[in-house]
C-alpha cells in the first residue's frame, strides 16, 4: 500500500535546495544557490508538518550543487559548489556551521586543488570527511578534530565527477564510476586503497552526461544503487573487505508514455519499513535533457519489484531539484527547489530487529546538563539518504528524544561525540553524548534513541530541576557562609562571598556528577559488556548539474 503525502502547515518563503538534519532534531534547509539559511523546528508535539521555521545565520557562499555532511561533532561541514550564488564557480571553499553558536567558520581547502565544485563525499565511521576531485582521481580526508586535510589514494578510474558514494557495514565505501562505466571500485578505508569490483550487470550511467542517480545499503548488508539509464543494481558484499564481492541485476523502471523513466540527478531514501523510495523521471540518453515530470516509486529488497506510489502536488519539475530528507518520525521530507516541501509518510514498520537499543542511561536528566547514552544499532542500518555528488545528507547518527509522560510533549535533545559514525553495527555497543534542553518538562518521562527514522524502546526517566542530595549540601553551604561572614565581620555584610558561592557550586556540581556516574553503573548491561568510549508548486528552475570535462 503506498505511503500518503501532506504539505506543511507552515509553508517556507523561498527555494529549499539541501537540506541536513541536525542532531538537535531541527532541519537545517538552504534557501537554495544562496547563502541564506533556516532551521524548521518541529512542534511541541514533534510534528514537522506543524513546524515553524527561524532564520539562521548565512554562510560565507551561495553554493548550489555541493558536498555536505553532519559530523560527528554536530557540527556542519560544507564545501564547493558547482555554482555560487546563481554563477557557474566550481568553488574552492569549504566551511564549518556551528548549531550551538550559530556561526560559520572557513576551512582550509585540499593542498593543490584548484577547485571543489560538486565533490563527492563521505564520512567515515571515525568522523573524518572523505572528498573526491572533479578534475581527476585525486581524494582528500578532512579531518574536523585537527581541521587538517590529508592526501588519499587516488581512485583507479580516472576521476571522481558526479559519482554515488556510499558507505557500507564493513566499512568501506561503494562507488560506480562515472566516467569509467559500468566498472565499479571500492575504497577500504582501513588501508586507504581503491579496489575493483567489477563491473555491473547492466550500465546504470547515462553516457552522454555521465550522471547516475542514488546507492543506498539496505537493512540485509547489500547495496541498491538506481542508474540514470531506468536500470538498477545490487551489490553484495564479500566476506573479506578487501575482496571484491559481487553484482546483480535489480529491476528495472518501466516506460511511461513512452519513455523510459530513471534517475539522472536525483534522490532516493531508505524508508523505516525496509522499502526505498525513488525519485526518477524521463531520460532520452541526451546529456543536456533533464526531463519532467517526477515519478515517485518505492523498491522492495524483499521481493526485487518496484511499485508505483502517490506523487505530490510538487512532481510538475525534474528529479535533479528534488530532495529527499528522512526524519526522526519516520517520514521523509521532500523539497523540490520551491517554496513548497511535502512530508511523504510510509506504510508498515521497521523490522524490530532493525530497532536501536538503549543499554544505559542515566535515570534522572536535569534541563541543561550533558549525559552519556549506551546502545546498540544507534546510528541505524544504512546512511539512509542518498542522491549523488549533488547533494550528500546522510541521516547515520543517533537522534535522542525526551516525552514528557504527563503532558505527551517532545524535546529533541542535541546529540554529539558519537563513538561511531558506521552502519549497520550489530551488537557492538556504542555512545552518544546528548544534552537535555533547557525547556525540557519536569517530571516522569520516556526517552528513546532514533535512527534513521527508526526509535527504540522507550525507557523510562525523570526530568529534575535539584537532587535531594543537592539541596541538603547548598543549605549546609549557606548557613556556614553565614557564619563564616558573621565571625569575619562581627555581623552579616548582606553580600555573598564569591568564594563560599565558589565552592557551593563546585559541591552541587561533584554531588550530580557523583549521582550520574553511580547511575551508569546501575546500567541495563553487566560491567563487561561495557565499551570502551572512542572516537520544498515549481518554480524557476535552477540549471542542471553539469559534468567536467576529463583532464
Amino acid at each position: 500500500m503506498p505511503g500518503t503525502w501532506t504539505p506543511l502547515t507552515n509553508q517556507p518563503t523561498f527555494g529549499v535546495g539541501t537540506m541536513l538534519l541536525l542532531t538537535d532534531g531541527t532541519v537545517m534547509c538552504q534557501n537554495s544557490g544562496t547563502p541564506h539559511w533556516w532551521k524548521l523546528t518541529p512542534d511541541i508535539t514533534g510534528s514537522y508538518a506543524s513546524g515553524t521555521w527561524s532564520a539562521l545565520a548565512d554562510g560565507p557562499n551561495g553554493p548550489l550543487y555541493f558536498a555536505s555532511a553532519v559530523l560527528r561533532d554536530g557540527r556542519v561541514f560544507v564545501a564547493g559548489g558547482e555554482y555560487n550564488n546563481g554563477e557557474s564557480a566550481d568553488l574552492l571553499a569549504a566551511e564549518i556551521y556551528d548549531p550551538t553558536t550559530n556561526k560559520w567558520t572557513t576551512l582550509p581547502t585540499p593542498a593543490g586543488w584548484t577547485n571543489i565544485g560538486d565533490a563527492s563525499c563521505c564520512v567515515f565511521p571515525d568522523g573524518r570527511v572523505f572528498l573526491g576531485y572533479i578534475e581527476g582521481p585525486q581524494c582528500a580526508i578532512y579531518d574536523p578534530v585537527t581541521n587538517s586535510w590529508s592526501a588519499a589514494a587516488n581512485m583507479l578510474h580516472g576521476t571522481t565527477n558526479e559519482e554515488t558514494w556510499t558507505l557500507l557495514q564493513d566499512q568501506t565505501i561503494m562507488a560506480c564510476d562515472c566516467a569509467d562505466h559500468p566498472a565499479t571500485e571500492k575504497y577500504l578505508i582501513a588501508s586507504n586503497q581503491w579496489i575493483s569490483c567489477g563491473n555491473t550487470p547492466t550500465d546504470l550511467v547515462e553516457a552522454s552526461s555521465i550522471e547516475i542517480g542514488p546507492a543506498l545499503a539496505l537493512p540485509d548488508g547489500r547495496l541498491f544503487a538506481v542508474g540514470a539509464t531506468g536500470q538498477t543494481a545490487l551489490y553484495t558484499m564479500p566476506p573479506i573487505s578487501s575482496q571484491a564481492g559481487s553484482w546483480a541485476s535489480g529491476p528495472a523502471f518501466p516506460v511511461v508514455s513512452g519513455k523510459q523513466l530513471g534517475a539522472k540527478d536525483a534522490p532516493g531514501c531508505l524508508l523505516p519499513n525496509g522499502l526505498v523510495l525513488c525519485a526518477v523521471g524521463p531520460v532520452d540518453g541526451v546529456g543536456g535533457d533533464y526531463l519532467s515530470p517526477t515519478y515517485f516509486y518505492e523498491f522492495n529488497p524483499t521481493t526485487n519489484t518496484l511499485a508505483a506510489t502517490a506523487s505530490p502536488p510538487t512532481n510538475s519539475g525534474p528529479p535533479y531539484v528534488g530532495r529527499f530528507l528522512l526524519l526522526p518520525t519516520g517520514q521523509v521530507l521532500f523539497a523540490s527547489g520551491s517554496a513548497n516541501l511535502q512530508v511523504y509518510t510510509p506504510t508498515g514498520a521497521p523490522d524490530p530487529m532493525w530497532k536501536p537499543n538503549i543499554t544505559s542511561v542515566p535515570a534522572s536528566l536535569r534541563p541543561g546538563f550533558t549525559y552519556t547514552l549506551y546502545g546498540r544499532q544507534i546510528n541505524g542500518l544504512s546512511q539512509a539518504v542518498s542522491y549523488g555528488d549533488d547533494a550528500t545528507m546522510a541521516t547515520n547518527y543517533p537522534i535522542v528524544q525526551i516525552r514528557n509522560n504527563a503532558s505527551g510533549h517532545v524535546f529533541y535533545c542535541r546529540t554529539a561525540n558519537h563513538s561511531t559514525m558506521a552502519v549497520n553495527t550489530g551488537t557492538v555497543i556504542h555512545n552518544t553524548q546528548f544534552t537535555v534542553p533547557a525547556r525540557a518538562e519536569l517530571g516522569a518521562s520516556t526517552i528513546t534513541v532514533i535512527a534513521n527514522g527508526i526509535a527504540s524502546a522507550a525507557v523510562a526517566v525523570s526530568v529534575v530541576v535539584l537532587k535531594l542530595k543537592e539541596i541538603k549540601e547548598i543549605k549546609i553551604e549557606k548557613i556556614e557562609a553565614k557564619e563564616l561572614e558573621t565571625a569575619s565581620s562581627g555581623e552579616p555584610s548582606g553580600q555573598p562571598d564569591a568564594n563560599l558561592l565558589a565552592i557551593v557550586r563546585m559541591l552541587a556540581e561533584r554531588a550530580d556528577q557523583t549521582e550520574i556516574e553511580n547511575e551508569q553503573q546501575r546500567a541495563f548491561i553487566q560491567p563487561e559488556e561495557r565499551p570502551e568510549v572512542g572516537s520544498a508548486a515549481i518554480g524557476a528552475l535552477p540549471p542542471p548539474s553539469k559534468a567536467k570535462s576529463r583532464g
